[in-house]
């Protein structure tokens, strides 16, 4: 009885996908990490404590009691982190919010989907096999496609941000911060009305 007092409290997990370390920081494939710093700043929520191979916080948001994590497994095993969290505060998968780069939308475009397949993102890919299937929601922030057709995606999603396009995912993180909290307080519905 002890263990669920511990974990009853949170009822929703937010996944902000990256790859951990500074060579990483400003690239295309850490948008999600993005949004977990916009988080820190605009809202003092901190990812600062290490667990479940993740850096974690707990906090109110949209009227619930949510961990946040940012996976410190590198993107493609970040599965790992999320299944060990769901596990310990028994969160169902429906529960979990995903915010994750895109390369099919737009620089600073969300788009909001309530399940879907990975589209790509290795990240999804690894929830989704991990974790229980396709049936979480989950925040896509356009990072844009790549400049030509030959170019090849993992050189685009691990190339860095012009200072023009930093500014505008900025915005986009907010935005997909704003939908999170809309999904937990109101429903995925509400959230795709607004955002899509």
């Amino acid at each position: 009885m002890l263990f669920w007092k511990k974990a009853g409290p949170v009822s929703s997990i937010i996944v902000f996908l990256g790859n951990p370390g500074l060579k990483y920081a400003r690239t295309r494939h850490n948008a999600g990490f993005m949004a977990a710093d916009r988080l820190s700043e605009s809202a003092g929520i901190r990812l600062d404590r290490l667990k479940y191979k993740a850096l974690t916080a707990v906090g109110d948001f949209g009227g619930g009691k949510v961990l946040f994590m940012k996976p410190q497994t590198y993107m493609n095993l970040s599965g790992d982190a999320v299944l060990q969290a769901m596990k310990f505060y028994r969160v169902p998968l429906e529960r979990v919010i995903v915010i994750s780069d895109d390369t099919a939308l737009p620089i600073g475009k969300i788009r909001i989907r309530r399940s879907g397949s990975a589209g790509g993102q290795k990240g999804l890919a690894d929830i989704i096999k991990k974790c229980g299937g396709e049936g979480f929601p989950r925040i896509r922030i356009g990072v844009g496609e790549p400049p030509h057709p030959d170019y090849d995606m993992a050189d685009w999603v691990l190339s860095a941000f012009t200072d023009k396009e930093a500014a505008e995912i900025l915005k986009a993180a907010q935005n997909a911060l704003d939908a999170a909290e809309l999904i937990i307080s109101t429903g995925v519905d509400k959230a795709m009305n607004t955002y899509n």
